[in-house]
């Protein structure tokens, strides 16, 4: 059931390690990286819920989540394909933004697919299995162009390209993620609707929230957009900041649509179920945010922060610059490695200390390893940072799904665990559109502060954790 994981995780883990990398290579200036990042969050932040809310009304010959599986698995293999070899640098944001949405179709089935096999009690051994396989196949997905080197591949290319390492470790990745997802397709069972519904731990539907106040907030996100866009023009802020401005009004004039609609189409009940979100849902946003805004600094900026200020180049065409570029490969296969042991640890740790310290100290052990990137200078001393962002990334990935999925309706699950998506979505679009003007303003623009902040970012969200309920377990019948 989470094998198909290992292939989902395998283009994440080479999207990651190595868009940065192709990009600068493709001439973009280090200011720009984030602004090329945000379209594979905001492509997440649309066809998660859209997936979620039709994957719980498909039943068909190939099953409820099974077909969205297949789909995003297709698409992301092409362009998995294509990626390095693209001679511009918009073809290659292009492709990120084709990569994202692929991956994205079919992962939050992936999700949803768990709470609908286990009852109530194996969630968190299913959501850490699931860890697992994520780590596993990002091990070797990071490793795969430091490996290639070894190997004897070129790692520069002769005319400032991609090199062929990269090129070959997204061929690889094609295969994998195709080959992975088809295996979980044709060896996992569903159940169909109603026997969902009969389950003793099922979750009933929550009676219809009044939409009616919905107006408010709306209005009070409108505002808040408008001061945003003042801010900009006032204090000649980055064009980024312009997503964030256009986030908070778009999502205030959906309130604002919701509490005067009569519609009942699928705009409607999305926007309705994220309005009326359980309150664990709710207390969960914080949590999320932090410790999302944390990982997404740390995707974006350490290429750059390790191979500037470790290796001391930003030569995109040297071999000093691709040599760390492809250690940043060996860190973030580390960190992956220990997210895969840390998840045979987790379900022992929520054994005696229950879901919510347990992540609580997941997440202060990855602030710890960010943070030391601020004093290490030794590359293989990153290796033992990689530890702590391991466990929390592992914890990332589990605990949050397990601590809220005893409180999602079974009829709703695919929905809830697409607009949960927006608590990943969002922090990535705050930190894409911020993250580049603090290290410009307050950090002479040094990336490897970003990191810095990201371990500052995780120590928060493990103190929002504190504030989030422990869920009932119910007995099966």
């Amino acid at each position: 059931m989470c094998f198909g994981f290992l292939g989902l995780q395998f283009g994440l883990a080479l999207q990651n390690a190595n868009v940065s990398r192709i990009f600068q290579t493709l001439g973009a200036d280090l200011n720009d990286i984030p602004a090329l990042w945000i379209a594979a969050p905001l492509t997440g932040l649309i066809v998660q819920p859209i997936v979620g809310h039709y994957s719980d009304r498909t039943w068909n010959r190939l099953g409820r989540r099974r077909p969205y599986f297949l789909a995003g698995a297709v698409f992301a293999s092409l362009a998995l394909l294509w990626m390095p070899n693209t001679p511009e640098l918009w073809m290659a944001a292009g492709l990120l933004w084709i990569l994202d949405a692929s991956i994205n179709v079919s992962m939050e089935p992936f999700r949803a697919l768990v709470g609908d096999q286990l009852p109530t009690q194996q969630s968190p051994a299913g959501f850490a299995m699931q860890s697992f396989f994520i780590g596993a196949g990002a091990v070797v997905a990071s490793l795969l162009p430091w490996g290639l080197a070894r190997l004897g591949v070129a790692n520069v290319a002769a005319d400032g390209g991609i090199p062929d390492t990269v090129k070959y470790a997204f061929y690889v990745g094609g295969a994998v993620l195709l080959g992975a997802v088809l295996w979980t397709m044709f060896t996992t069972r569903e159940y169909t609707p109603a026997q969902l519904r009969s389950f003793a731990d099922a979750v009933p539907e929550r009676p219809p929230v009044d939409v009616s106040r919905a107006v408010m907030p709306g209005c009070v996100l409108m505002l808040a957009g408008a001061v945003v866009l003042c801010a900009i023009r006032y204090f000649s802020l980055e064009k980024e900041v312009y997503l964030l401005a256009g986030g908070l009004i778009a999502f205030g004039l959906l309130l604002t649509w919701l509490s005067r609609t009569s519609s009942r189409g699928m705009l409607r009940e999305v926007i309705g179920d994220l309005y009326g979100m359980p309150e664990a849902m709710r207390r969960m946003a914080g949590v999320q945010l932090f410790s999302w805004f944390a990982l997404f600094g740390m995707w974006i900026y350490a290429t750059a922060g390790v191979t500037q200020t470790i290796y001391g180049t930003s030569d995109t065409g040297s071999a000093l610059y691709n040599e760390g570029a492809n250690w940043v490969g060996v860190l973030f296969a580390a960190y992956n490695g220990f997210g895969a042991l840390a998840a045979v640890v987790i379900p022992l740790m929520v054994r005696r200390w229950g879901l919510r310290m347990s992540h609580l100290v997941n997440l202060c052990l990855g602030g710890a390893g960010l943070l030391s990137f601020l004093y290490i200078r030794e590359p293989r001393w990153l290796l033992a940072s990689m530890v702590g962002v391991g466990f929390a990334w592992a914890s990332i990935l589990s605990l949050p799904y397990a601590l809220l999925s005893d409180h999602l309706p079974t009829a709703k699950m695919g929905v809830y665990m697409g607009i949960f998506n927006f608590f990943i979505v969002i922090p990535q679009v705050l930190a894409a559109s911020i993250l580049g003007m603090l290290l410009r303003l307050c950090f002479h623009n040094q990336p490897i502060w970003a990191l810095g902040l990201g371990g500052v970012s995780l120590l928060v969200a493990g103190v929002c954790t504190l504030y989030v309920p422990e869920p009932v377990r119910r007995r099966m019948a």
